[in-house]
């Protein structure tokens, strides 16, 4: 690339021509497709290029050059906003059944047989928001991101008209508004209609054209766009003057926000099963999409009470509604390979229209689901969207199957290594032996360690990952932190001298975005246990388990000693981790080259030690409890949650392990076991002295 005090005039001019369709392009990928293939780094530099050749040569500027756009724009992507409390997602279900099963087991952990009321609010299908407001003033906007850290789109909200920027009359010093931003149907079909004409490619459905219209790093296309908002909850407020969430509603309305006036009480089940079939023939005439419907206790008083599981909370649940449906054809059925080494099938269909989402694929599930549906390629089937999400096939139309049909013959060999793909007599699912020597396995095991609730290495997507991988410069998760080295030394591994990487010289690079890659890397150096555990990629254990091992091991040390050790008594003992669980990851750490892996892995970071950071001082924190037997005062679950708020450990079984056995009436063989462990006994009032 010529330095630009070396351009001639005419050099300039091409130059410019070159990034003004360079980035028009990208733009097209990020805005509408809401899928980059340039990254924050590699943009900006095309930006600052094009800035500094404009400033030696402004005669040149083009009418459509970069610098010709209006907003507040963000140099580097956008800035991270952590929310003071998190933004969880809900549990779901599917049928009125498990509605009603949701219900009653709310009443179970509140010990009443009283009617609850609800709040049944329409589930809104666009992007959650969080406006902060400080003295009455909207000061800050974030999307939600992974619950905990979101991304800050203060300007694009700005934009959005119906969102008060001033509050009126009295409201708290410090709130935080929370609520879904979407595009209504009439808007949405103009602006692909728009796009159409224009040539440009046209958005899937009006959630995408929401998020990518609100994930804009220019204020300007956001406002260009027409966006609206329905409010439904909050954050952190400095006081709450509300008891009810049909209360916290009519503040809303009293403070300027869009409140969705299908919001209903419901005071019984038979309101519950009423409301949810006056929204279903609603559905599709109203002006914007929903998939559901989310019910959420009303008083705030048994909110708090009920409390919170991992990621959810237990006042709340969102129903989906039944997926919608459509017929097409199966071109062919392919096989993903996928980072535990499962052999999944997936269709290949002709394009249909399924809800407004176009679907060319659909997953098959797994061999057993071939054929007991007797799926074949050719056929003609029933696609749906599961939940509104998964495409899937429901059934096939046998009286449409073409005439030289052949069942389908499920590989007994991994198509991408040629390993033997077994399968376990207890499993539906076919498992590739390659191990990390399948590229299929290694390729989704390295986007799984940088993914965003593991490592969190922006700059290395998918696309990177897998070029990284097929050129040998990416092996294992530990090349990814010697990368920097081996780009200015010689060396393309530790055991493989060689010629330098000088990744500056690959094709859409330079040397601010491999500065800003290495930074990034460097910056993941330490890591929180619980990230560090979810990233190892053990087949199992998700973001709540992860954290389930570290509140109980403390260090990662400490965890492997005992899983090298096969202790699989004490992962049993730990509260949602059951037999299976525990022996995947024995297994894990049990592997050579996993622990190879882990060794070259720990001379490159740093994994922190977990830390209880809950603000209390009580005699139960660090303590490993048991319940056992009906307590009285409380619910068993209820005990639990209280357990766990004073910072105990709750196990389902008593083991060596164990400081405390809650004794309730009509105790059974953990009472027995504890007394022959020596560990002690509480009744129910010693344990509510303990946590008071």
């Amino acid at each position: 690339m010529i330095k630009i005090e070396e351009l001639t005039a005419e050099q300039a001019a091409a130059e410019l021509e070159r990034i003004a369709a360079e980035m028009a392009k990208a733009d097209i990928a990020y805005y509408q497709n809401d899928d980059p293939y340039l990254t924050d780094s590699q943009y900006d530099e095309l930006k600052h290029r094009n800035r500094e050749i404009e400033q030696k040569f402004p005669h040149l500027i083009r009418p459509d050059s970069p610098s010709r756009k209006v907003g507040a724009a963000v140099k580097s992507g956008f800035g991270k906003i952590t929310h003071r409390f998190p933004m969880l997602s809900l549990g779901d279900v599917f049928s009125l059944e498990e509605v009603d099963d949701f219900v009653m087991s709310v009443k179970r952990f509140l010990n009443t047989a009283e009617d609850i009321t609800f709040m049944a609010e329409p589930k809104i299908d666009g992007l959650s928001f969080s406006a902060r407001y400080e003295n009455g003033r909207f000061i800050q906007g974030a999307t939600r991101g992974d619950g905990t850290t979101g991304e800050d789109i203060t300007e694009n909200l700005r934009t959005i008209a119906q969102l008060p920027q001033t509050l009126p009359g009295k409201f708290p010093d410090i709130l935080e508004v929370r609520g879904e931003v979407y595009m209504s149907k009439t808007d949405f079909f103009a602006l692909n209609q728009k796009y159409a004409a224009e040539g440009k490619k046209v958005f899937a459905n009006p959630r995408n054209a929401a998020a990518g219209s609100l994930r804009q790093l220019d204020s300007k296309i956001t406002a260009e766009r027409k966006l609206s908002l329905f409010a439904y909850t909050w954050g952190e407020v400095s006081e709450r003057c509300w008891d009810t969430q049909a209360d916290f509603f009519e503040h809303l309305k009293d403070w300027g926000f869009p409140v969705n006036p299908l919001n209903r009480l419901c005071r019984n089940l038979s309101e519950i099963d009423e409301n949810f079939t006056r929204l279903m023939e609603l559905r599709a005439s109203l002006p914007y999409d929903i998939d559901g419907i989310v019910y959420k206790v009303n008083d705030i008083a048994l909110q708090e009470r009920l409390g919170f599981l991992t990621r959810t909370p237990r006042w709340a649940m969102a129903h989906k509604f039944p997926a919608e449906q459509a017929l097409t054809k199966i071109n062919d059925i392919r096989i993903q390979v996928g980072r535990t080494g499962a052999l999944t099938p997936v269709a290949d269909l002709e394009p249909v229209n399924v809800g407004g989402v176009i679907v060319s694929h659909a997953t098959l599930h797994n061999e057993d689901e071939i054929r007991r549906k007797d799926i074949r390629i050719g056929d003609t089937v029933v696609i749906q969207r599961a939940g509104d999400v998964i495409p899937q096939v429901v059934e096939v139309i046998k009286d449409k199957r073409p005439a030289d049909s052949q069942e389908f013959i499920f590989p007994a060999a991994c198509p991408i290594c040629g390993a033997h793909a077994i399968r376990e007599e207890d499993e539906a699912i076919r498992r590739c032996t390659g191990g990390l020597t399948c590229p299929a396995q290694a390729i989704e095991r390295l986007k799984h360690f940088v993914s965003r609730d593991a490592f969190d290495i922006e700059g290395l997507g998918a696309k990177i990952i897998e070029d990284f991988y097929h050129e040998g410069i990416l092996h294992s998760p530990a090349d990814i932190f010697s990368l920097e080295r081996r780009n200015n030394d010689g060396d393309l591994f530790a055991h493989q001298p060689g010629s330098a990487l000088h990744l500056e010289s690959r094709e859409g690079w330079g040397h601010k975005s491999v500065s800003k890659l290495f930074q990034a890397i460097n910056s993941k150096r330490r890591i929180e246990l619980p990230r560090f555990i979810y990233a190892l990629g053990i087949r199992q254990v998700g973001t709540a388990t992860a954290r389930l091992l570290a509140q109980n091991f403390g260090s990662f040390k400490h965890l492997r000693e005992e899983m090298e050790a096969q202790n699989t008594e004490k992962l049993v003992a730990i509260d949602g981790i059951g037999g299976a669980m525990a022996k995947d990851i024995v297994e894990f750490f049990s592997e050579p080259h996993n622990r190879a892996t882990i060794d070259c892995l720990l001379q490159e970071i740093e994994v922190e030690d977990y830390v209880d950071t809950a603000n209390y001082d009580s005699p139960l924190a660090g303590k490993t409890v048991v319940f056992t037997g009906t307590l009285e005062k409380m619910t068993r679950s209820e005990a639990k949650a209280k357990a766990l708020s004073a910072g105990a450990k709750v196990a389902g079984s008593v083991s060596k392990n164990t400081d405390y056995v809650v004794l309730g009436a009509d105790a059974g063989s953990k009472a027995k076991k504890a007394q022959e462990l020596g560990v002690t006994l509480l009744n129910e009032e010693e344990f509510l002295q303990l946590i008071t």
